[in-house]
């Protein structure tokens, strides 16, 4: 009878969940190509070869009619794409739990799929409610390019040394892109260090790009347990997910292969945390006038 009540509630989480957050998919095809080929309606160039300025081929526009003629092409050649009017929401399709395997370790993250511009209040309560995170004192930004690069090892050791104890001795939230490359990676290796040195978990939280991240298909699934492949095609331009973060918001604005709008997303998320009160029990001096709450800080930390 017990398992009744426990249903219940994870069909209601799941029906929150895609009732506030939202995907967004291209709903207008326009070649990037200037010259496009005189063709044939539903021809397979097009639709293999041409890419939208979406990012996606021709072809990978779902539920979209793309036997578009010569004639359509050249109608839409100073059409400027743009998210807001050629993208389309629909209730979020990716949420759930990631299991990463990494040799003998299994790491869990938490994640979602959602548009970039989706409300912060909507996002804390996921995040506090049912992630079960713990607002923080301090927030460490990392920022850095998304290119792999050598960090000298005593360079490297500062960093993992100073970034986990600044985390550890404020219950801070670490807040990267969260992917395989770049900084991001470094800020996993600097985890994996830590994580095989201590229980205590340190809340990362990865927000990268939905559109830019390989072995999308494994994290398709509402309210579901997912394993995720880190090993990526070397030729590929996506990228991997980084197994040593906690928590992944993967922010959609309908392209794929582009870098932006998750740094909208992102840094609004960070104001939005520093304007929040830390529970009363922790600063509280005053239980009336409410004297002694602080809000959460944002470091940005540049490597």
């Amino acid at each position: 009878m017990k398992e009744q009540p426990v249903l219940e509630h994870l069909q209601s989480q799941k029906s929150w969940i895609e009732g506030v957050f939202d995907k967004r998919e291209c709903s207008t095809v326009i070649p990037s190509s200037k010259n496009p080929h005189r063709c044939t309606p539903v021809c397979q160039v097009c639709q293999n070869l041409i890419r939208c300025y979406c990012g996606r081929l021709i072809g990978d526009h779902a539920g979209i009619d793309y036997a578009w003629t010569i004639s359509a092409a050249k109608g839409k050649e100073s059409e400027q794409w743009s998210v807001e009017k050629h993208t389309t929401k629909s209730p979020t399709d990716a949420f759930g739990t990631i299991n990463f395997q990494d040799g003998e370790h299994t790491y869990h993250a938490k994640y979602i799929r959602t548009s970039y511009d989706t409300k912060l209040d909507h996002l804390l309560h996921l995040m506090l409610k049912e992630w079960k995170m713990e607002l923080p004192k301090l927030v460490i930004s990392v920022h850095g390019g998304i290119q792999n690069f050598t960090m000298p090892s005593k360079l490297k050791e500062i960093f993992s040394q100073g970034l986990i104890k600044a985390a550890e001795t404020t219950g801070a939230w670490i807040i990267t892109q969260g992917i395989n490359t770049g900084v991001s990676k470094h800020v996993g290796d600097a985890l994996k260090s830590h994580s095989s040195r201590s229980l205590r978990k340190i809340w990362t939280v990865g927000i990268p790009p939905w559109g830019v991240i390989e072995n999308q298909r494994d994290l398709i699934g509402k309210d579901v347990v997912c394993l995720y492949q880190t090993l990526g095609n070397p030729l590929s331009k996506l990228t991997t997910l980084n197994s040593m973060h906690s928590h992944f918001i993967l922010s959609d604005d309908g392209t794929v292969g582009k870098y932006g709008n998750e740094m909208k997303l992102r840094r609004n998320l960070e104001k939005h945390l520093s304007l929040q009160k830390i529970h009363c029990r922790e600063y509280h001096r005053d239980s009336v006038s409410g004297a002694g709450w602080r809000p959460p800080e944002v470091f940005h930390g540049v490597p």
